[in-house]
């Protein structure tokens, strides 16, 4: 990595081809380029180590150590079911940022569900867990799982929700403000119908986002009962017959697809019925991730590497200031209008 004094707005502006003006403007947050253009060059200022003076006075004032002499070893642990997108996504956010002070991020896998205490110790044991710096908790952990890690003695940042009382730091991608902003476009395209499609057990998220749905219809005036809504899950089978039975019979005009993996169920059931989406249907989905074979999916923008890089500045927080309350930290994304929702008239 080159070294962080010599970065300059010039080196950045070089690689890139910009003027100097343009690369301050987009790390300034200041309008006068594409999104994309301000992506690429905050993503070159973070891979280079470079940092305004704004951003180093804001790490000054939360207490955040900028220079180090001693690297440090994290370890980010994802459900031993593998990874997805997020935990990719994630990873990559904390890693960049950690990297910027020398420090090092290593990945495991959780011990399976059914893990007794002794063999979770085991396994704590096995990875050295006990001389780590810190662990990054990722979603989808067993909640069983989960609650073994956060009684470790370290410091902990969950990328989730943190359970009720939870003594842990938190930073998580605001899906509450994700579903209201779903709901408000909706509504302010005529849209008064809507069918909210989407488990919601399985994870606090998941509950989070059917809470927030029906907050958001109350707040314009409609209801949204549970057995109005397809809430369960199920084979795919009994999945579909669930699906195009409340599409006949509730008639929505408009959908929001609560769980990413639920929208390819949504677009086989609306071809089961001969119904075509938008014509038909219009749909929201809170997709992890643009989604490859729907480019135009309208959807809230979910900042999830964005999580990350926060996530690594809470540990970092957490080690300069061991006694401070615990802080959970919301991010919230915009919305991706796409061309998967029609206006119609007003009912």
């Amino acid at each position: 990595m080159p070294n962080k004094k010599k970065i300059t707005l010039q080196t950045i502006a070089n690689q890139l081809g910009l003027t100097v003006h343009t690369v301050s403007k987009a790390l300034r947050g200041l309008p006068g380029m594409s999104e994309l253009t301000r992506k690429e060059v905050i993503e070159l200022a973070l891979q280079l180590g470079y940092r305004t003076k704004s951003q180093e006075q804001g790490m000054a004032v939360e207490h955040i150590p900028i220079y180090t002499s001693k690297s440090r070893r994290f370890t980010f642990i994802v459900p031993n079911t593998g990874m997805v997108y997020i935990h990719q996504s994630l990873y990559e956010g904390i890693q960049s940022r950690l990297a910027e002070f020398g420090h090092k991020l290593e990945m495991l896998f959780a011990p399976c569900d059914t893990a007794s205490d002794e063999e979770f110790k085991e396994w704590a044991d096995k990875h050295s867990l006990h001389f780590t710096d810190g662990l990054f908790l990722t979603p989808m952990i067993t909640a069983r799982i989960e609650e073994k890690l956060l009684r470790l003695p370290l410091p902990k940042v969950l990328l989730n929700y943190p359970p009720p009382a939870a003594q842990v730091d938190s930073v998580m991608w605001d899906v509450s403000s994700a579903v209201h902003q779903s709901v408000q476009y909706l509504l302010s395209r005529g849209h008064r119908r809507i069918l909210y499609i989407g488990d919601i057990r399985m994870h606090r998220g998941f509950r989070l986002r059917w809470q927030a749905f029906q907050e958001a219809m109350a707040t314009a005036g409609l209801t949204a009962e549970e057995e109005h809504h397809l809430t369960d899950t199920g084979s795919p089978d009994t999945y579909t017959l669930m699906l195009t039975s409340i599409l006949e019979r509730n008639k929505p005009t408009a959908i929001i697809a609560g769980i990413d993996h639920d929208l390819s169920w949504v677009y086989y059931g609306c071809s089961l019925l001969g119904r075509k989406i938008p014509a038909d249907y219009s749909i929201v989905g809170l997709e992890h991730s643009p989604n490859t074979h729907i480019p135009d999916l309208s959807r809230p923008i979910l900042p999830i590497k964005e999580v990350g890089l926060r996530g690594a500045d809470r540990m970092l927080w957490r080690l300069a200031n061991p006694n401070l309350p615990f802080e959970h930290i919301r991010l919230q994304g915009s919305f991706c209008e796409g061309g998967t929702v029609l206006t119609i008239p007003v009912e």
